[in-house]
């Protein structure tokens, strides 16, 4: 079987196989040194990780899209981010996660503690740019409408974003204000995971009622980026998950939502998706 055949045989497992082998084995080799000899992994060489891991879901979107349906399949790929096929009354699913942050710290600011009282670093908003726009390449470019073919989009969209969560974690120790989280990765890894795989249902939603895969990458950068804009700090990092379990739980309540409105393929039944 020549591996075009193989690819075209089993797209999402060469889509997963791939995209971790990149973006892990590149955290992995800027780190390679300082893990051999057993030296801390400073803070500064976890942040740079991001940027390297992002290239993983890129490449591995638009290479595999190539394998299986050649050059026209990658200039339809890039066709879905033209700002002309956003539909204008979808903008507000911009608005969910900064609206839900704020709402929700908040909240939990003046009934827990004001160690929860939401920051305000605006820069922080850049640092969702280039996740957002590599990163949906290949998560909804690509995976998506590969796994989709087979399942719903709701459960398509919850085992997308188990595998969006479990991607994030050579870096899960420096994501967050409390960073690096130490002792306390593993809880804290759980609450991220829970509010990714929520996030990428919404996202999901978006996308299949819209079919702008622009308009996925901007959502993404509004989640990334306003959770880097309004995550309280400084904060405990034993503390830093319970916000996050509380932000995942109102995420999953939005999911439950869309569910009951839209049905297990998220979309209106006036609306026909094709992968």
């Amino acid at each position: 079987m020549s591996v075009k055949s193989f690819i075209q045989k089993n797209p999402v497992t060469c889509y997963f196989g791939l995209t971790f082998l990149i973006s892990w084995m590149g955290a992995f080799l800027l780190v390679a040194n300082k893990l051999i000899n057993n030296e801390p992994i400073p803070k500064f060489d976890g942040i740079i990780m991001f940027p390297i891991m992002i290239l993983g879901p890129a490449i591995s979107g638009i290479v595999l899209t190539s394998f299986q349906g050649g050059s026209r399949a990658v200039r339809e790929l890039f066709g879905r981010m033209n700002p002309g096929h956003i539909k204008m009354t979808w903008l507000f699913v911009l608005f969910i996660p900064p609206i839900v942050i704020l709402f929700l710290l908040f909240i939990l600011s003046n009934f827990l503690s004001n160690e929860y009282a939401p920051g305000f670093f605006l820069i922080g908003l850049f640092f969702g740019i280039p996740a957002g726009f590599l990163e949906e390449i290949g998560w909804m470019g690509f995976a998506f409408p590969n796994i989709v073919r087979q399942r719903s989009a709701l459960t398509s969209s919850i085992l997308l974003g188990l595998f969006w969560g479990l991607w994030h974690l050579p870096v899960i120790n420096f994501l967050g204000a409390a960073s690096p989280h130490g002792s306390d990765w593993l809880i804290y890894f759980l609450s991220f995971t829970a509010v990714m795989t929520a996030m990428r249902v919404i996202i999901a939603w978006t996308y299949v009622n819209t079919h702008s895969l622009l308009l996925t990458q901007l959502l993404h950068i509004s989640s990334t980026g306003f959770l880097v804009v309004f995550s309280p700090t400084p904060i405990l990092t034993q503390h830093e998950p319970i916000w996050y379990f509380f932000y995942a739980f109102v995420l999953w309540g939005i999911v439950i939502l869309i569910y009951y409105r839209y049905g297990k393929n998220l979309v209106r039944k006036s609306l026909l998706y094709t992968a």
